[in-house]
């Protein structure tokens, strides 16, 4: 007997090789239907072992996305939120880690009777439970799986997603997989066969997709279509162009252009409205026609592996947007400015940004970086580390404290400005925390939204526009209150601080047009149609600096 279902499920799974793009397909897919009126949300499952990404290299991984509730999640959680008005949370994120921690829970607690534990049914039993939670209050609920159809570590998730049509009948379940049709120009044509590949396998493992979204440079033809229809047993209309673009926020328009969003709602068995699109088509018409162009440099640790600055990218494109600009960004290694000096790395900026980020390895380039904002008046935008570095370039330099650093960096440190701070409130536990060097390093970190008060009369009050705000925080590093009565009187602007005001949030610099810092991470609070103030602000003091400082007989 099939159970009672009331949501829809989309499962997106992947083919050929990685990175084809399957976080922002399910985005574009989820943006689609919320445009038809439907109530979406999105799970994303990752085959890895780690219980969550958040100890995870960020040259192997990418960023970590935080959400509301505290989670460190996949990035593509991050593409979810920015596509779509879904707010996302730990149920939205499952790891193969934290899949086997539950079973073995259970085990050890006795839940199985003394029964023998197997990846089935008890691993795809957990799978498909953790599926279900995310969906009892949507219409549709989008699942990409991660990884590539073949990986050994993925096949637990794609039995039970083959279960579930079983369980809920065809009506309510729908499968569409990412694959590439590559396009040889020594040939001049493009190939099917890895596609076709793709898609024996996934039917090997007992799962037929209803639709194939195809990656590839060139739109595909009716006689390609037909061909991969004809050897992946889908109907010619299932196959779906999903062409290379300049700008991911037009894949939305050119996946409702091949037809995808009516298929799946076909597929799904769902009456929606027609697609109020209108929105988008305005979005990528000020992506295309900016009326102007600034230079923001990132100076980091991690430029080489531009997705772990995924978020921070976005939404310096979308500070752009609400300025009618173009943001180009300069990734700029922190290792090579204190190699080589800041002038000739920097001088050419409108914008000098230092981002999140842990250890001791580039920070004297960083500061070099921030010294040089402040020095040369260019606007100035620090977020978490970048935060933090900006405390300690002041206090070495107009705060007369030479030694002044962070425990991060030195753990006996003499004037450690930023340090861990041994006791606080948690606002989102209601609790008093307690930690040292010696706790574990997930227990020292502030994850997740936390109240922050603003100074009306500042930059983050106007930015704003109201008194307090919510922002989403991952450190473990904090402002030392024992310095502040010093760097206050030095001219070091506490703008923003929790409401008992134990913990600094956010730093300005009086004298500057633009010097802000802030402990959270506002990138991850920032979208296409609703660009971050912060952003926004910052990115219009860039422009009001290029344009305070160009050549008159230069065109601008």
């Amino acid at each position: 007997m099939k159970e009672f279902v009331k949501t829809k499920l989309i499962f997106i799974t992947g083919g050929v090789l990685s990175s084809l793009g399957k976080g922002v397909a399910a985005a574009a897919i989820g943006a689609l239907l919320e445009a038809r009126g439907l109530r979406i949300t999105f799970q994303k499952l990752d085959p890895y072992i780690n219980v969550d990404p958040g100890t995870m290299n960020p040259f192997q991984h990418g960023e970590v996305f935080v959400t509301e509730d505290g989670a460190e999640t996949d990035l593509d959680l991050g593409h979810y939120e920015r596509y779509t008005t879904v707010t996302l949370g730990q149920e939205n994120n499952f790891t193969s880690g934290r899949i086997y921690h539950n079973v073995i829970t259970k085990e050890r607690r006795g839940d199985y009777l003394g029964g023998t534990v197997q990846v089935i049914p008890h691993v795809t039993d957990e799978i498909k439970q953790a599926i279900r939670q995310i969906a009892p209050t949507v219409d549709v609920a989008i699942i990409e799986i991660g990884g590539t159809v073949g990986d050994i570590e993925s096949l637990p998730f794609l039995e039970a997603i083959r279960q579930l049509k079983g369980d809920l009948g065809k009506d309510n379940v729908c499968y569409i997989h990412l694959t590439l049709v590559p396009f040889i120009k020594t040939a001049g044509e493009v190939k099917t066969k890895p596609t076709q590949h793709s898609v024996k396998e996934l039917r090997t493992v007992g799962i037929q997709p209803n639709l194939l979204l195809c990656r590839t440079e060139k739109l595909l033809s009716k006689d390609i279509k037909a061909k991969i229809a004809l050897f992946c047993n889908v109907e010619p209309e299932a196959v779906i162009t999903a062409q290379d673009v300049d700008n991911i926020y037009e894949i939305p328009l050119l996946l409702h252009q091949e037809g995808l969003d009516e298929r799946i709602v076909e597929v799904l068995n769902i009456w929606t409205r027609q697609p109020q699109l209108e929105p988008w088509q305005e979005l990528v018409s000020r992506i295309k026609h900016p009326k102007d162009r600034v230079e923001i440099g990132i100076v980091g640790k991690y430029v080489d592996l531009r997705e772990s600055y995924k978020s921070l990218h976005e939404a310096l494109v979308h500070g752009g947007l609400a300025n009618e600009v173009q943001v180009a960004l300069t990734y700029i290694d922190s290792e090579k400015v204190e190699r080589e000096g800041a002038e000739g790395l920097l001088g050419h900026l409108h914008g000098i940004l230092v981002p999140g980020g842990f250890g001791v390895r580039g920070v004297e380039g960083k500061i070099q970086a921030i010294r040089y904002a402040r020095e040369h008046r260019i606007p100035y935008f620090g977020i978490c580390f970048g935060m933090q570095l900006a405390v300690i370039e002041f206090a070495r330099h107009l705060a007369g404290i030479p030694a002044a650093t962070s425990e991060e960096f030195d753990p006996e440190a003499a004037d450690p400005v930023i340090y861990l701070m041994r006791e606080w409130y948690d606002y989102r536990r209601d609790a008093i925390i307690r930690r040292d060097r010696e706790s574990e390093k997930g227990g020292t970190m502030r994850l997740g939204a936390y109240p922050c008060v603003l100074k009306e009369e500042s930059l983050a009050g106007r930015a704003y526009r109201q008194s307090q705000i919510m922002e989403r925080h991952r450190h473990r590093y904090e402002f030392n209150n024992d310095y502040r009565e010093k760097l206050s009187a030095a001219g070091l602007a506490i703008t923003g601080t929790s409401p008992n005001g134990e913990l600094v949030e956010i730093v300005e610099i009086k004298d500057h047009p633009w010097f802000l810092g802030c402990q959270f991470h506002p990138e991850f609070k920032s979208g296409p149609m609703d660009p971050h103030p912060l952003f926004r602000d910052y990115i219009r003091a860039a422009l009001e600096y290029k344009q305070s400082h160009v050549n008159p007989d230069e065109e601008i």
